[in-house]
């Protein structure tokens, strides 16, 4: 009897060794795998009939047993400076915002890995929130799919992603069962292709998860850093109480000891009279001393309801002249998609109360120390 809708394998979210485990079950070759990939991620089809190179006995039986189910788009916004912000629905009636940045020489595409998130950064409208769930491997990379035929389209300009970061809604590393196939489907020369500089994975501090990447596959790291000193920073990131910055900056050490080619990108909201002095450009400075890193200043995007206000140019200008001064490569990001809210620490959702967000956060944490 064919398998109803909610037991079948949804194959989109299967990296090569997932598929090869599937096929395996099947009692099909390995080649199947590769054969797979290419029809869903590189030629983006999903109807099984419609795979030319599977005979039709495996094609009937795979309609029986999976399916190819990307998210279904809900909205979709373009910005005045050319950005583009999807609503996707997910299973179980779930939405995340996933973003598309084009620019001249590449395409960054902004991707979710949770729905909401349980960090509950204050200077962050996602934070404010609450949270709901992990994605799962499908759900992560099934943006990446729709993403990708949507900008093929000539109603988009035929624009092309060049770029993943995991910087949408949620923290990645406490959802590395799912992200990390993600990972690989996105590495995967049959799939997307990507080259490890070209795909970043953003985390506020989850130590445990910065340690278990160190040894993974190579991609780029970049870490919510946002304040110089403990105090401050767990005002602004509570993580920071069970992750202080001496923990953290020794994960930091030892993920590019790992990897002696790379470097981490440090991520700082300049948050106007809280973060943007003399003082913690200082701070900065002595913090990153040894860690071959840059620093990317984010002028802070407002939403309703916030206290802070963003940082003047001045302050920012004279934040990077001391870092610049120290020898670290400092940028500033230009703010895009404000206008639709689709810039960084804009995206929203309907999700889970602060008290229900607590306690999964702690169960997280404490997965994630168990695993590491």
């Amino acid at each position: 009897m064919p398998a109803s809708a909610a037991t079948k394998t949804n194959l989109i979210g299967l990296d090569r060794a997932g598929l090869e485990a599937f096929f395996a079950n099947l009692g099909e070759k390995p080649y199947r795998a590769r054969q797979l990939l290419q029809w869903i991620h590189q030629r983006g089809v999903t109807d099984f009939a419609l795979m030319s190179d599977l005979s039709r006995k495996l094609r009937e039986q795979l309609q029986g047993l999976a399916e190819i189910r990307p998210p279904r788009p809900v909205r979709e916004q373009i910005s005045s400076d050319g950005t583009v912000k999807w609503l996707l629905s997910e299973s179980g009636g779930s939405a995340i915002e996933t973003v598309f940045i084009p620019e001249e020489n590449r395409g960054t595409l902004c991707i979710s890995s949770q729905v909401g998130c349980m960090l509950n950064c204050t200077f962050c409208s996602t934070a404010t929130q609450g949270f709901k769930r992990n994605l799962d491997a499908a759900e992560i990379i099934g943006q990446v799919w729709y993403a990708v035929q949507s900008l093929g389209t000539e109603r988009l300009g035929q624009r092309r992603v060049t770029n993943i970061v995991f910087m949408g809604m949620g923290e990645p590393l406490l959802n590395l069962g799912a992200v990390k196939p993600a990972l690989s489907l996105l590495r995967d020369d049959l799939a997307y292709g990507l080259a490890s500089r070209r795909v970043t994975i953003s985390t506020a501090g989850v130590v445990p998860g910065i340690d278990q990447l160190s040894s993974g596959d190579e991609f780029a790291l970049a870490v919510s850093l946002h304040a110089p000193e403990d105090s401050l920073r767990s005002q602004l990131v509570p993580l920071n109480r069970k992750y202080p910055l001496s923990e953290l900056m020794a994960a930091c050490r030892r993920f590019v000891r790992a990897r002696p080619r790379r470097s981490i990108t440090f991520e700082y909201t300049m948050i106007e009279g809280v973060n943007d002095d003399y003082r913690c450009a200082r701070g900065m400075v002595r913090l990153l001393n040894g860690i071959p890193c840059k620093i990317n200043l984010i002028p802070f995007n407002p939403f309703p309801g916030t206290p802070f206000r963003p940082s003047t140019d001045e302050a920012i200008y004279e934040f990077q002249k001391v870092t610049r001064a120290a020898g670290i490569i400092t940028t500033v990001r230009k703010t895009r998609g404000d206008d639709i809210d689709a810039a960084c620490g804009q995206l929203v959702g309907k999700l889970l109360s602060p008290s229900e967000r607590r306690r999964v956060v702690q169960e997280q944490l404490a997965l994630q120390v168990l695993t590491a």
